[in-house]
């Protein structure tokens, strides 16, 4: 009678790491921390680059030293009614960048620039506010000056009172808000608004 034999273990055994796969682990790691670093740089570079592009845009428009009173601390706001009777106030803007623009009809350099703050306007859509604060003697007079109607936001300080909280008292001047509501920049006197400089710098607020 045969004695049995032993069956021998023909199972897979555990294979061994060699230093060489420590080495490409090791390496294919490094190639991984390599790679989300360089992602995260670009990312930020690129934020940058938009940064610096909106700040030079903002610059290409020459702007005016902001004044000392309105550079900290709140603005001021106010409620003006629209030609429709609508209540406009800085405070219920809060969320988009406004442009602020007091003017009147009978100031030519406010009637030389307003045709290109239309066109501002009309090119920020809904991004942006671009808000004309007239302070003629009456909504005739203002109604008369846009016959054909216009895609500024329109109210109208009956007191003229709004433009000396920020320190107006010369036609036009213009106020760059962020979304935050936060002084940005200060223009005195009128600008060439159809620019993309001027685009890029007001929807650059948001």
């Amino acid at each position: 009678m045969k004695s049995p034999q032993t069956s021998k273990n023909t199972g897979a055994s555990l294979p061994t790491s060699s230093p060489l796969s420590g080495k490409r682990l090791a390496s294919a790691a490094l190639v991984a921390l390599l790679t989300g670093w360089m992602t995260v740089r670009f990312f930020l570079s690129a934020n940058e680059t938009i940064a610096s592009t909106r700040q030079n845009a903002c610059r290409a428009l020459t702007p005016s030293p902001i004044p000392e009173a309105l550079a900290n601390g709140p603005l001021p706001d106010f409620k003006l009614p629209d030609a429709n009777g609508k209540m406009w106030s800085l405070a219920d803007l809060k969320g988009r960048p406004v442009l602020l623009n007091f003017w009147a009809t009978w100031c030519a350099p406010c009637v030389e620039e307003m045709p290109s703050l239309e066109k501002l306007a009309s090119q920020v859509g809904k991004d942006a506010v671009v808000l004309a604060v007239s302070v003629d003697e009456d909504w005739a007079t203002v109604r008369r000056f846009f016959l054909k109607g216009t895609p500024l936001s329109v109210v109208w300080d009956e007191t003229k009172e709004v433009p000396k909280k920020f320190g107006t008292e010369k036609f036009p001047e213009t106020f760059l808000i962020d979304a935050e509501g936060k002084l940005r920049y200060y223009f005195i006197n009128k600008r060439k608004w159809d620019w993309g400089e001027a685009l890029d710098c007001l929807l650059g607020a948001r």
